[in-house]
């Protein structure tokens, strides 16, 4: 029987993703995707609950992961043709690429608030103990998983290629922003990658990814688009308010765990029981979407009653709501959250299972591992010195929501008109 010559991946985004075994460097990745830890990713959400605001928004770290390996295979690939010096370093640049969100947890970053985790430093102990990965790096290079964590930590001794995976114009957030636009319907993600990858360019000189200076409009509209994925998508309120209450039927889960009052697997005790850096690796890997969701799904029938409804609310999309007080001043926000427990109260719901403040913050563009270079007849420029557009873009913003229950929004926003007309009285003890 002939051997397959290759595998290809159809995307919705980069339509045919094609891996070719007779390229050793591709032969690799072909299974490093076979892996089960990889595999994975098929079973995570890319945009963890958003999908109950924005119905499309049902892609996984398995897409978004193939994605990030095909704008970075391009994107390298040009680079090396006009600098073949780099040539040694794609297989590196490659597979950091495609293994970069590995580590991810369950709802992805939902997961990493909920359990105090971080998705890198699972990405980091998944390369060195998961055997068949572990084996798979180190039988094609000695070297390689050490080349892979050292562009995770932004120590690779080129540039350019920790830059193409993670800085601020890297393979990454070309992908998400391109496809979490395309499955959420947000019409203004749209990127012009062509025009951005034919920008992107090497700098024999220090070695980093620099942007040839006709490219600037391309960078631009780049950076305004993540600007406003990430005021209107990333952080949309209803996202704010579905990953709050989740976050708060898995705290009232820990509580009767630890008062034995909670029915659940070895893998959900050990997440609810155990610090993230101290579960295991296959306690770590066992965890998806899909385990913790039948739990929820369990728990919609718990004897406790905050955590069953807390459950089905978040199961029938019967959601919290967001109210903006941003505007307040800190002691009014304080106020008025102070009301809703009241009111909470009242309503014979726990004051703080249902209620509570959340903040979206953005850095904006930041000089974060080198910012973005220009070239320019007076050499390289950091991109916001040479665009006014750019520089409005540097300010960091945030916006804070109280979050509540549909229950007490009339008493709620009574409240909030109460504060515009007068200063609140001092608060009442709950």
């Amino acid at each position: 029987m002939q051997r397959s010559w290759g595998r290809t991946y159809h995307d919705p985004l980069h339509g045919a993703i094609a891996l070719e075994r007779s390229d050793p460097i591709e032969a690799l990745l072909i299974r490093l995707i076979d892996t089960p830890a990889f595999q994975r990713l098929r079973r995570i959400r890319q945009l963890g609950p958003a999908s109950l605001t924005f119905h499309g928004a049902e892609g996984s770290r398995f897409t978004h992961s193939l994605g990030v390996l095909a704008i970075a295979r391009r994107a390298f690939d040009r680079l090396a043709h006009h600098y073949p010096q780099l040539g040694v370093h794609r297989a590196v640049v490659l597979c950091a690429a495609l293994l970069h969100d590995i580590g991810h947890g369950p709802f992805s970053h939902t997961s990493e608030e909920i359990f105090d985790g971080h998705h890198e430093a699972w990405t980091s102990r998944i390369l060195q103990e998961s055997e068949p990965i572990r084996t798979l790096l180190t039988d094609f290079s000695p070297e390689l998983i050490d080349q892979i964590q050292q562009v995770y930590r932004k120590q690779y001794p080129i540039p350019l290629v920790w830059q193409l995976v993670s800085s601020q114009l890297d393979c990454d957030r070309l992908d998400y922003l391109l496809r979490d636009s395309y499955f959420t319907g947000a019409s203004y993600g749209h990127l012009d990658l062509d025009r951005i990858l034919m920008a992107m360019n090497y700098d024999p000189v220090t070695q980093q990814l620099v942007v040839a200076h006709k490219g600037m409009a391309a960078i631009e509209h780049y950076l305004v688009v993540r600007y406003f994925m990430y005021a209107q998508v990333y952080s949309h309120p209803k996202n704010l308010a579905a990953s709050w209450g989740l976050d708060q039927a898995f705290q009232r889960a820990r509580e009767l765990l630890t008062r034995q009052q909670l029915a659940a697997d070895e893998t959900v005790t050990a997440w609810l029981s155990l610090p993230s850096d101290q579960l295991t690796l296959a306690q770590y890997l066992a965890a998806d979407d899909g385990v913790l969701t039948y739990h929820l799904q369990r728990w919609q029938s718990s004897s406790d009653r905050v955590l069953a409804d807390l459950c089905r609310r978040f199961l029938d999309r019967d959601l919290l709501k967001a109210l903006d007080v941003t505007l307040l001043a800190p002691a009014d926000r304080d106020w008025l959250l102070n009301q809703a427990y009241i009111y909470l109260g009242q309503a014979d719901l726990v004051p703080t299972s249902y209620a509570g403040l959340r903040v979206a913050k953005s850095r904006g563009y930041t000089l974060y591992q080198r910012g973005i270079k220009l070239q320019t007849a007076e050499g390289l420029q950091e991109i916001s010195t040479v665009s006014p557009l750019v520089q409005t873009l540097i300010q960091p913003y945030e916006r804070v929501w109280l979050i509540y229950p549909r229950e007490i929004e009339v008493p709620l926003l009574s409240a909030q008109r109460q504060l515009r007309l007068s200063p609140p009285p001092p608060p009442t003890p709950v």
